[in-house]
């Protein structure tokens, strides 16, 4: 377990992880296109027909660590030092870390036909997801037990709840406009499941007889993984192999008023994964005596069996991190503000950010601050070029502690920053290149017009269908 936790952890300085991104949203990049399935990337009389990031980087990283724990963290992940002296144990408190990663590995997107303005895309993406709220308690007991050798009190050591999912993403998706204003689209994903961890312990004790050397553990809860211990995992696991198989829905509107207030909503990630191969399951409920404290090694063995040996084969169903995204703009002049509500669906967590962006020609620049809404207040900042047919941006949703983990990691100083750890930067480059989409009073021949690709509205038939029922 402890492996388990401080590699989730450790994702805090030097993990891919991603963040949403929301000074993305509303730009028309190939990042907006996918993410928010209703959004087109295409202009008519500029843009070629088919766009890719051609392997190049296409990814994010966010992650965040709050509570106490924030100076034993900035020590592990900036000196590389495990030392939990100082950190308070006995009050029962809890520390909060979030992270969750999105790479697009390769995307590929085309104009299909001006009529509808319809556009259709495929992208393979590796993505992950965590939420683990855990005690002091549980860095500092495999630290030392000399702490916790008094003698006066029970401590709730592992009341620890959290998860952690990776799996490759598969998608295409598909988009068109409904009128001038309003426009649809759609998000089909096929998933093969990476890494997958679950650990609810609802209730724990621990108690050190100082007198002869024995401590006295009870533990009762539940342990979910595709492999036992971190040993069992290798290159292998991260290959898409389908023996974790697995959907996901992604669908969403925009509409534009007459006044140019944009206006978005999205349902993403509406999924799960059947994990089968290699799951293991562990219903905990154990009261144990370990002898011979002075090894500290084998103590930390003699806790780590409590769940070994509880394991047993159980496939299970595991739901995606979907969210509900609300999304507002409207641009004046060179600024354009805009209003970014994401809420978590399954799990914990959301964001509210304020995107400010400033707007010169084909160069941008946004400040956003953003509130976590596991209590984090954030401020970011992103840089983008941006041509009909090729774009470049770089930036964070976490400028303050990324700046200070960045220092810290160079400098190897862990009283470098303060407030919760962190950590937050993404880029991509796309290009697109084949044939300009022109406007049919300028062109020979245009995508759904004359060259026997027209076809009708894919969501008008749809919608007409359940009207008639």
């Amino acid at each position: 377990m402890k492996k388990l936790l401080l590699a989730l952890l450790v994702l805090t300085s030097f993990g891919v992880a991603n963040a949403q991104q929301y000074a993305l949203f509303g730009t028309k990049t190939m990042f907006d296109a996918f993410e928010n399935p209703s959004q087109k990337s295409f202009t008519l009389d500029s843009s070629r027909k088919f766009s890719s990031n051609f392997f190049l980087p296409y990814f994010g990283i966010n992650a965040i660590n709050k509570g106490s724990s924030k100076s034993i963290i900035r020590r592990l992940t900036q000196q590389g030092v495990y030392n939990t002296t100082g950190i308070p144990i006995g009050t029962g408190e809890m520390n909060h870390f979030s992270e969750n990663s999105n790479i697009y590995v390769a995307s590929f997107r085309l104009f299909k036909s001006y009529k509808y303005q319809k556009e259709m895309g495929f992208a393979w993406q590796i993505r992950s997801d965590a939420n683990i709220e855990y005690t002091n308690e549980t860095l500092a007991i495999f630290d030392s037990f000399e702490r916790f050798n008094k003698g006066q009190q029970y401590y709730s050591v592992f009341n620890t709840k959290g998860y952690e999912q990776t799996y490759h993403q598969f998608s295409f998706t598909y988009r068109e406009n409904w009128n001038k204003r309003l426009a649809f689209g759609l998000k089909a994903s096929v998933l093969s499941g990476i890494l997958y961890n679950k650990l609810d312990i609802s209730d724990s004790f621990l108690y050190i007889d100082p007198e002869i050397s024995r401590l006295l553990i009870g533990l009762k809860g539940t342990y979910s993984s595709n492999f036992s211990g971190f040993d069992n995992v290798d290159q292998k696991n991260f290959f898409p192999s389908f023996k974790n198989p697995g959907v996901s829905l992604s669908f969403g509107t925009n509409y534009t008023t007459k006044k140019g207030l944009f206006l978005m909503a999205n349902i993403k990630d509406l999924g799960f994964i059947w994990w089968r191969s290699n799951t293991q399951h562990s219903p905990i409920d154990q009261y144990k005596v370990i002898e011979n404290l002075e090894d500290q090694s084998n103590t930390n063995q003699e806790i780590k069996n409590i769940f070994l040996l509880a394991e047993q084969s159980k496939k299970f169903l595991a739901p995606t991190n979907a969210k509900l995204d609300v999304y507002m703009s409207k641009r004046y002049g060179f600024y354009k503000p805009a209003l970014a509500v994401s809420k978590n669906l399954f799990y914990q967590g959301g964001d509210i950010a304020f995107v400010n962006t400033f707007i010169v020609n084909d160069f941008s620049g946004s400040v956003t601050p953003l509130y976590n809404l596991n209590g984090v207040f954030m401020v970011g900042l992103q840089g983008k070029y941006q041509t009909p047919n090729f774009e470049l941006f770089m930036g964070t949703d976490n400028l303050v502690a990324t700046s200070f983990q960045a220092y810290g990691l160079l400098k190897n100083d862990a009283r470098v920053g303060s407030g919760p750890n962190g950590a937050s930067f993404y880029m991509g480059v796309g290009i697109k290149f084949g044939r300009t989409v022109n406007h049919p009073q300028f062109a020979d021949v245009i995508p759904g017009i004359n060259d026997n690709g027209n076809g009708g509205s894919f969501f008008k038939s749809l919608f007409s269908v359940f009207k008639r029922k």
